[in-house]
Formats: structure tokens, C-alpha cells, sequence
């Protein structure tokens, strides 16, 4: 197989990152793939998020800064300027609170892009805490998903998830709850598959007070996802709901 070297733009939103963001950059600059651009977008953060950025850009002329003009309040417009700015062949994303666990991340995932259909490479990855403390909560998803898939079970988060952004174009995020499903969806709809490492890449932190932390709010999400963002009818909207409540349960568990 050819060795890739295309360039890879890692999109990562902050706000009050200050505890957790060096983690985060150190992560990437582990990377065993050294082809690529870190984008890290500030929404006008109030702890020492910029001073530390700012230290980094010093360090690593691949990794570059930019600022909202005022807070957004979620991570949907701060992204969107990445992508924008953005000069690679393939889109990344780590949000400034998770981590790359494994140095061959980026390596591993570029070999899966090969063939036509793949347009989105995904990994497993395992919960933590706040302060960062591992139980071996590990979310383990299918080999390949489909839209339709998809629409069962979000299998991809968006601190594993890359997509090509020479076969699907720039693929933006819509400021609405569960803006990183509606971003997947938009690109599996389009008749492509994603494709899973099948190895736990990434760690993701779950904060007490994060958006998608109320059960209750993140199941209207959805369901607004199903009714009014992909226009599905009654019946078939019932029937991913149901789906989609059995595993978010199972998920809870973990």
C-alpha cells in the first residue's frame, strides 16, 4: 500500500480548558503521523486556556489559534471556524477535555480510507472522570456503520471520529443539540460507510455539567434529529427512538 502523506486538520473547540488542554495538545504532538495542522479555537475563554495555547504555538508552528468575536456557548460555531480555516485532506477532532490514547492513531485510521466507500474512520475509545480517572469504560462499536446504522446507535465520537474531506467536501456543524450526530449522518447519507480501528484510540472525559449529560434533554435531541432534521415519518421515527433509547441505556450502564 502507498504511504499516505496528506494533510490532517485537527479541529478543537475551547472554553475553560485550562486544566485539561495541555493533556489534550500533548496527545497530538505524540502522534507517530506528524503530517498535520491543530486548529484550536478559543469561545472567548476566561481561565489561562489562551496563555497556554498561545505556548504551544510558540513551540510547534503546526499548531495555530484562533477566537471567537464573542462566547457561543457550544462547541457547533467554534468548530465551524476551524473547518474553515482549515487546509487538509482529512478533518479531525478532539475536543480540549480528551485525549489521544494511543500515538498511532492518526497512522492506523489514514490506512482505512483506501477504498471508495470509506469516507469516515472512527476508533473505540473508554470513558474517565473529571480528574481523569480510567474504570475500564470502554465503548466498543460494530467494525463498519451505515446511515442507516447509524441512526440506530451513534457509534462515533467526535474525539476519534476523521472524515475525507476530498470525497465528501467540508462538512460543517448546525447549532443544534447533537450537533456532532447530525454532522456523521449528513456525510453517511450520502451512501458512504464509517469504518472502526476496532481498537480503544481515545479517552473521553465526562464532565457533570456537560451538554449532552441530561438523559431527558439529550432524548428530545433526538428525537428532533429523527422528526425535523431528517424528515423521517411517524412510524420510522419511533422505530430508530426506540433503538436509540435501549442502547443510550446500555451506555448509561457503563
Amino acid at each position: 500500500m502507498k504511504k499516505l502523506n496528506s494533510l490532517v486538520s485537527i479541529i478543537m473547540p475551547c472554553y475553560n480548558a485550562g486544566p485539561y488542554i495541555a493533556e489534550a495538545i500533548d496527545s497530538i504532538l505524540k502522534q507517530t503521523y506528524a503530517n498535520w495542522e491543530l486548529l484550536v479555537v478559543d469561545d472567548c475563554s476566561q481561565d489561562k486556556s489562551a496563555e497556554i495555547i498561545h505556548s504551544y504555538c510558540k513551540k510547534d508552528k503546526r499548531i495555530r489559534y484562533h477566537k471567537t468575536k464573542f462566547p457561543s456557548g457550544g462547541a457547533a460555531a467554534p468548530r465551524n471556524i476551524a473547518i474553515q480555516n482549515a487546509k487538509g485532506k482529512f478533518i479531525a477532532f478532539l475536543d480540549s477535555d480528551d485525549v489521544w490514547l494511543t500515538p498511532t492513531k492518526l497512522e492506523q485510521q489514514l490506512e482505512l480510507f483506501s477504498d471508495k466507500k470509506t469516507a469516515v474512520v472512527y476508533s473505540n475509545y473508554e470513558k474517565m472522570n473529571e480528574k481523569g480517572k480510567r474504570n475500564n469504560r470502554v465503548v466498543v462499536g460494530p467494525s463498519t456503520t451505515s446511515y442507516k446504522k447509524f441512526l440506530k446507535e451513534s457509534v462515533i465520537t467526535c474525539c476519534t471520529g476523521m472524515y475525507d474531506a476530498e470525497k465528501v467536501g467540508k462538512v460543517y456543524f448546525q447549532e443544534i443539540g447533537h450537533e456532532d450526530y447530525v454532522m456523521w449522518l449528513s456525510i453517511l447519507k450520502q451512501g458512504y460507510i464509517a469504518r472502526n480501528t476496532n481498537a480503544v484510540m481515545a479517552l473521553y472525559r465526562v464532565q457533570k455539567k456537560s451538554l449532552s449529560g441530561n438523559k431527558v434533554r439529550s432524548a428530545k435531541w433526538r428525537w428532533n434529529v429523527y422528526r425535523n432534521v431528517e424528515k423521517l415519518n411517524m412510524i420510522m421515527s419511533l422505530y430508530y427512538f426506540f433503538h436509540y433509547c435501549v442502547r443510550s441505556g446500555f451506555k448509561f450502564l457503563k
